[in-house]
């Protein structure tokens, strides 16, 4: 397994109207020791040259995430724009995140997503790049817990997953139980965090059990990262592991450094 930076969590501490810093992003991953990124979007600038910079630093690009609504037509254009995205950024797999809609039911809304994939996907498969869902917190979502993402790979033998440790749980689940549930077709990973709040708590949102949760630092919450570690370890998954924050009390950048310590802290662990 191999610790990978994801450009979403720096971005969320870019002040609104300012670029994002590419090279900065790039410059900490080398600091860090790091190879890959996982790009959350490019920030409006060309594939082309945020692919220059990470030459520059000798990095590469292990997954490029978009959103597309592949319910609606536009959304299908999106994908084949984020598929030209990738294939410049040299990844070999995408990600799309699916929050679902609060007007649509879980069950119409994974039917219509599944139909827009199948339309897609092929495109995909023939620039070489692999299709992802994630496990999604939004309790609209039609991919929260490991039945919704299993089924839809079970529809499209072609579609992989994204498995995301912390969102899990906001569907009730267990993050190693979970992953084990999941890890035939998982090919990439986020590993998250949240404390687990009182309802109605100001920056807190609600899952789809109930339950209201907020952002933490990776092993200040309430999911359990050793136990989704050594399933992944069990699994024999090799792929790579994304720090992502979504908390409040430290910058982006000290949560990435911390977490990314962390993270190799319990990597050694688990291999001891």
């Amino acid at each position: 397994m191999q610790i990978a930076m994801m450009s979403y969590t720096l971005a969320r501490g870019t002040p609104a109207g300012e670029p994002f810093d590419v090279a900065g992003l790039c410059a900490l991953t080398v600091e860090l020791g790091l190879q890959w990124v996982d790009w959350v979007t490019t920030y409006e600038q060309a594939a082309a040259d945020v692919h220059r910079v990470m030459d520059d630093h000798g990095l590469r690009t292990c997954c490029y995430t978009f959103f597309a609504d592949l319910t609606v037509p536009a959304g299908q254009d999106d994908f084949r724009r984020g598929i030209d995205t990738a294939v410049a950024l040299g990844a070999d797999k995408v990600m799309l995140p699916v929050a679902g809609k609060p007007d649509v039911p879980r069950e119409e809304s994974f039917q219509r997503y599944v139909a827009g994939l199948a339309e897609v996907m092929p495109e995909c498969v023939a620039a070489g790049v692999t299709t992802t869902v994630e496990n999604f917190p939004s309790p609209n979502s039609p991919f929260v817990v490991s039945a919704d993402v299993n089924r839809a790979v079970a529809e499209l033998p072609e579609l992989r997953i994204t498995f995301d440790n912390g969102n899990v749980t906001c569907g009730g689940e267990q993050a190693g139980e979970s992953f084990t549930a999941s890890a035939p077709w998982v090919v990439h990973a986020h590993l998250k965090d949240f404390y687990v709040m009182p309802a109605g708590t100001e920056g807190a949102f609600r899952g789809l059990d109930g339950r209201w949760r907020r952002g933490a630092l990776l092993g200040d919450g309430a999911v359990d990262q050793l136990a989704t570690l050594r399933a992944m370890r069990a699994a024999g998954y090799a792929g790579c592991l994304d720090i992502e924050y979504e908390g409040r009390e430290l910058s982006p950048r000290e949560a990435v450094v911390k977490g990314v310590a962390r993270v190799r802290g319990w990597l050694e662990e688990i291999a001891g």
